[in-house]
């Protein structure tokens, strides 16, 4: 459900493009970002930096791409976004030493360090991977494919990646040390009432 809740905005992004255009498509994403935003906080969620970030590139892109009727703006976004997830993976790790995807996901599952290391490097080429791949697609392509991609295949292969990391952090779950059986002190044996009695 939270996936789904995230993808909103990219979801009613498609929805408006395809109804009318990249810039009416601009206008409802910018929207349904700060929506979210605000539903959170009337919740009383917490609200995540990524989503921060995210608004705020949104509101910043998306507003040049609607101030000066330029769609390069908005299809620039993705690939700042994924940069900036990037960046902040590897600074965490080698400047803040924090492994920041333990951070988010060792609440869940316990994996030792080296595997840990290994996923936060996984993601961080998967973002800039992304990155690289969604200016190909915009400068290679026409909108409409753009659009396309945007929403099905940096989907689609956010979903591979995910399932591949899953089978592989799979094999390498520590399981939770069994809690040691309390020990069983024998009962004394119950004297015969034939016993002769001290």
């Amino acid at each position: 459900m939270k996936f789904l809740f995230d993808m909103l905005p990219v979801i009613l992004f498609f929805v408006a493009y395809k109804a009318a255009d990249i810039f009416v498509a601009t206008g409802v994403a910018i929207v349904a970002s700060i929506a979210q935003i605000v539903w959170l906080r009337l919740r009383g969620r917490v609200i995540e930096n990524m989503q921060w970030v995210s608004l705020g590139i949104i509101v910043v892109f998306g507003g040049m791409t609607l101030l000066l009727h330029d769609e390069t703006f908005i299809k620039w976004k993705p690939t700042v976004l994924y940069a900036l997830f990037a960046v902040a993976l590897f600074v965490g790790r080698y400047l803040m030493k924090r492994n920041l995807i333990e951070a988010m996901m060792g609440k869940q599952i316990a994996l030792p360090a080296p595997v840990w290391e290994k996923l936060n490097i996984a993601w961080i080429g998967f973002f800039l991977l992304q990155g690289v791949l969604n200016i190909f697609v915009a400068y290679s392509f026409s909108t409409d494919v753009w659009v396309n991609f945007k929403l099905f295949g940096s989907l689609g292969l956010t979903l591979v990646f995910v399932v591949l990391q899953a089978l592989y952090f799979s094999r390498h779950i520590e399981e939770e040390p069994e809690a040691a059986a309390p020990a069983v002190v024998p009962a004394p044996p119950k004297q015969s009432a034939d016993a002769p009695n001290d």
